[in-house]
């Protein structure tokens, strides 16, 4: 059984003459412990996609069901972090826990935990705005893993930092949850991102987005960065510029995807 499954989901915006079709049909599945990865050009609906999965928007039409007898199924991880300025590191780790009604003692030591395997330890008692974007993001991360989600959600986790940063956190991530074998669903405009980290390439039309195409990196697991010198990572990164060129929107240019 699937652990994601989404059927003939639809979504629009509007009503009447400016009602905008957003999203699908769309058929998906993603296997327990699988990581998937959405590609496509800007506004074809990557991000409703994720949103729906999350339960933050409803379908216009058909249905998207996370399978899991977890009570706290799904978590996930936005661009824009998405954690607490005015609270400490360790709270803002904490805060998924502190939901669940984790006792205290228990909760905290998990989210050290956490923290000191993103390399975040001696933060703990610091706010967010003394930490550079690599760090507030890891903390992001820390937070989602630390309820031990069956299911990950992930909306361009990395896309507001540096070719640099972002490669070490790619790095991270692929170990993370690697180690975890956390059904995970990440959307990406980094067709490299998607290559490193995914089992699997789901290429999504102009909108209304539709799968257009799926592809599998031949990487085995455990994989590390070190595929991206892998010629053929470089062929199917190739393949998939020449699969969403004729899909990016006009005037959104070849950096929408890149």
């Amino acid at each position: 059984m699937p652990k994601i499954r989404a059927s003939a989901v639809t979504r629009t915006f509007g009503r009447g003459s400016r009602r905008l079709a957003a999203l699908g049909p769309l058929d998906l599945e993603i296997a327990a412990g699988e990581f998937v990865c959405v590609v496509g050009p800007s506004g074809c609906g990557k991000s409703t996609l994720l949103r729906i999965a999350a339960g933050l928007l409803r379908p216009s039409s058909g249905e998207l069901e996370l399978r899991t007898d977890a009570a706290h199924p799904a978590a996930m991880i936005f661009q824009d972090y998405g954690i607490y300025d005015w609270k400490t590191v360790l709270a803002n780790v904490r805060f998924g826990l502190d939901v669940q009604r984790v006792p205290r003692r228990r909760a905290d030591a998990r989210a050290r935990a956490w923290l000191s395997r993103m390399g975040l330890a001696d933060f703990a008692d610091a706010y967010p705005a003394a930490l550079s974007g690599g760090m507030r993001q890891r903390v992001a991360i820390a937070r989602a893993l630390a309820v031990e989600p069956e299911i990950l959600l992930m909306d361009e986790p990395f896309a507001a930092l540096d070719a640099q940063l972002r490669t070490l956190l790619q790095d991270e991530l692929l170990t993370l949850t690697q180690s975890t074998s956390t059904t995970t669903l990440l959307i990406t405009h980094s067709l490299e991102e998607a290559l490193v980290l995914g089992d699997r390439v789901l290429v999504m039309s102009a909108r209304p987005g539709r799968v257009i195409a799926e592809r599998r990196p031949p990487f085995g697991r455990p994989r590390t960065g070190d595929v991206r010198s892998d010629p053929r990572f470089t062929a199917l990164k190739d393949e998939l510029w020449e699969l969403l060129r004729g899909e990016v929107l006009p005037g959104a240019g070849a950096g929408a995807v890149a």
